[in-house]
This record gives C-alpha cells, sequence and structure tokens, in this order.
C-alpha cells in the first residue's frame, strides 16, 4: 500500500476558511467539499475551493458579503474575494420518482435540499465525496474514500454502469483523474468504462471539450489519450484520434509534437493555443512531416467534421490556427522582411496570428535559434510603438 501525505492545513486558501466559520457561526453545516479534499489529501496544492453547506442559497447571500446567486437548474452562490471566487452550495440529495411524478411547487432542477451523507453518496468517485471541516480540523467521509486515496485507487460511489449511463461525462473525468493523481482505476469500474464508452455520444460537445482541455493540460497527456484508446472511447467520440493510435508511425509523431507544447510556449490557460497545439500535432501524424497543401486541408470535410463536432473547436479558434499556419512560411524571409519599410515591419508583427506561428515553428523545429532570437529582437523592437493604421495584409503585398 503507497502512503499519501496528510492534509496540508497550510494551502487552505484563508477566504474559503472565513465562509466556512461565517455559516458555522451562524448555526449551519459548512465544510470544504470535493475536488479541494481530494487534493490535499494526494498532497497536491488545489486550483478552486468549493464549499457545500446546510445553508440555502438565499441564506448564504444573506450571511456572506459580495455572494451571489447563480444558476436555476442548479443554484448555487458565488462568494467574491478579490479576483478570487469562491462556490459555496446547498447539500443535494437524489430525487425520489414519486417527486418526479407530482412535482414539487417552488423546487425545481437539481435543487433537492438533503443532509451532508446524502450529498456525499450522490457524487460521482469515492474520493471527491469527502468533507472538510477547517475549524474543527476534522474529515467527514462516509463513502471511504480516504481509503482509496491511501490505496491510490479511483473507485466509483455506486454501480459504475448505472453512474455512466447517468452522466457519461463521468468516463472521461475517470480517466483523466486517475492520470493527474497516478491512481488506478478499479477494476469494476475500468470494466463498465468499456461497456459505456459509447454512452458519450449523448454527451453534449461542450461538456466534451472541457475536459479534452484538462487532459491536454496534464503532465503528460500523452498516457491519458492511450488509456482511452485501449478503453474503446476514441472510436465513438473522437474517430481522428483513434486512427492515429492504430498506427505506430503517425502515434509516434503526434506523441512527439505534443510533448514539445511545453517547451515552445503555449500558453495552457488559452483554449485557443491549446487546441491550436493539439491541432498541429494532430494535422502532423496524418498528413506528415513534410510541406502540405494548406487550403487542400482547410477543405477536407472530414477535418472539418473533426474540428467542429467532435474536439468542439470554435470558429474564431480555427480561424486563428490556420491563419497562424498560413505565415509560418514568412518566418523563413527575413530577407524580405528586412527589405520592408519600418511601418510593413510593425504590421507584420502585430498580425494576430504570428506569435502562434512561431509556437508551432518552435513544436516541429522549422525556426533555428539564431532566427528565434531575431524574432524575438523583432518583438522587443516594435513592443511599445503603436500599430500602424495599415493593416497586415496592406503592410504583406
Amino acid at each position: 500500500m503507497k502512503s499519501r501525505p496528510h492534509l496540508h492545513e497550510d494551502w487552505i486558501d484563508p477566504y474559503a476558511r472565513e465562509i466556512v466559520r461565517i455559516l458555522q457561526d451562524e448555526g449551519f453545516e459548512a465544510y470544504l467539499v470535493g475536488g479541494c479534499v481530494r487534493d490535499l489529501l494526494a498532497g497536491i496544492h488545489p486550483k478552486d475551493f468549493d464549499i457545500a453547506t446546510s445553508a440555502h442559497p438565499n441564506q448564504i447571500r444573506r450571511k456572506i458579503p459580495h455572494a451571489y446567486v447563480i444558476g436555476k437548474r442548479f443554484r448555487l452562490v458565488l462568494v467574491r474575494r478579490g479576483d478570487q471566487q469562491f462556490e459555496v452550495a446547498t447539500f443535494r440529495r437524489n430525487v425520489r420518482a414519486d417527486e418526479l411524478e407530482e412535482g414539487e411547487g417552488e423546487v425545481v432542477g437539481d435543487n433537492y435540499f438533503g443532509s451532508c451523507e446524502e450529498d456525499a453518496r450522490r457524487r460521482d468517485f469515492t474520493i471527491n465525496a469527502l468533507f472538510y471541516d477547517p475549524i474543527e480540523q476534522k474529515i467527514i467521509d462516509y463513502c471511504e474514500g480516504q481509503k482509496d486515496i491511501n490505496n491510490c485507487t479511483l473507485r466509483m460511489i455506486g454501480n459504475s454502469v448505472e453512474r455512466f449511463v447517468e452522466d457519461p461525462i463521468r468516463i472521461l473525468r475517470a480517466v483523466r483523474l486517475a492520470h493527474k493523481l497516478n491512481f488506478f482505476i478499479d477494476p469494476e469500474m475500468r470494466a463498465a468504462i468499456v461497456q459505456c464508452a459509447p454512452e458519450l455520444k449523448r454527451a453534449v460537445l461542450p461538456r466534451r471539450r472541457e475536459e479534452y482541455l484538462k487532459i491536454l493540460r496534464l503532465p503528460d497527456p500523452n498516457l491519458t489519450f492511450v488509456e482511452l484508446y485501449d478503453l474503446g472511447v476514441l472510436e465513438n467520440i473522437l474517430t481522428g484520434v483513434h486512427g492515429i493510435y492504430k498506427d505506430p508511425v503517425k502515434t509516434e509523431i503526434f506523441e512527439r509534437h505534443l510533448m514539445r507544447m511545453k517547451s515552445c510556449g503555449i500558453k495552457f490557460d488559452d483554449p485557443t493555443e491549446l487546441l491550436s497545439g493539439f491541432m498541429f500535432a494532430f494535422l502532423k501524424a496524418h498528413y506528415g512531416e513534410g510541406s502540405w497543401n494548406l487550403l487542400e486541408i482547410q477543405e477536407d470535410e472530414r477535418l472539418q467534421f473533426f474540428l467542429r463536432e467532435e474536439l468542439g473547436m470554435f470558429k474564431q479558434e480555427q480561424a486563428t490556427f490556420f491563419r497562424a499556419l498560413q505565415i509560418m512560411h514568412s518566418l523563413q524571409k527575413v530577407d524580405q522582411y528586412l527589405r520592408k519599410g519600418e511601418r510593413r515591419q510593425l504590421g507584420f508583427l502585430r498580425h494576430e496570428g504570428l506569435p502562434l506561428a512561431v509556437k508551432l515553428a518552435q513544436m516541429d523545429y522549422s525556426v533555428a535559434g539564431s532566427l528565434l532570437a531575431f524574432w524575438e529582437g523583432q518583438f522587443k523592437r516594435f513592443e511599445n510603438k503603436p500599430a500602424p493604421a495599415d493593416s497586415f495584409e496592406s503592410a504583406s503585398h
């Protein structure tokens, strides 16, 4: 058994602790909950701190300064502290069949309030069902989540098949979390993933896209994609990526370029850049590392379907990506650039696709170190000058 670190009290955000204290002082139950507790126990510094409480949304709003009730289907409260915000949710419970048939008057959607234990048992994985009281410094664990953290195991609460059918996104979340935490997937849940993989087609594309972005932010997204391929998930939702992993040569090209994203300056908090880096690796695998007919690639109906219907890449993101590809070749034409006047040079440097083009060029090593240093010097030279009235298109002719 692999031992896990103890909970890091000093990593708890003081604002989150204060929100819990105020609610407890008002007589309500209130705890940190979910991913932040899981990460604190697993030795990972949490990015967000969520709070669960017995107080109802309007009660929270009245007791906590700068609190705002949001949502209709699932009402919760956002509490703002400077540039941070914290989600405070009322304990929920599962809805009984008779309630769905008869209705509950003013209670709609997922707003069926319950107890702390009921809230825990409706969550997805045992390690996400932990509550922590930062005032009393105690853990509340109804689903053996601590045991699974100690055993480095990801396990579903309840029957895995039923829970995946209920919400297929849990399949992607399970595999992603296992790789984020370096946990094993419980065998029963692993078998259920294989069985329920086709259910992911029912999941709405924005939620799938959000999981893809989170996978790409992992230390090694390649390992996650390989496991999704092995489990039969990719063939149901990302057929283009599934095709890559069927071919060892394409796989090697794809993985090599994907791993270079971290060293070429791609902004991982920028979905446009992150998806562009992914798509560059994807195109390299599918179309080879030689020169491309970019117009032919852009008009490829299968690629357009993949971008739009499978990856969920927005039109503006696609446009930025392809503009970056179009001007990558210009990075090699230093002599042509230097023959331009200062105004036209500045027009080129201000082109919105250029920073991304430089990063993509670094991904396939098409920009030598000396050339990269030249362009960095040009960016610094003009960074404080106002943009020219002429557009890039007029400046480049």
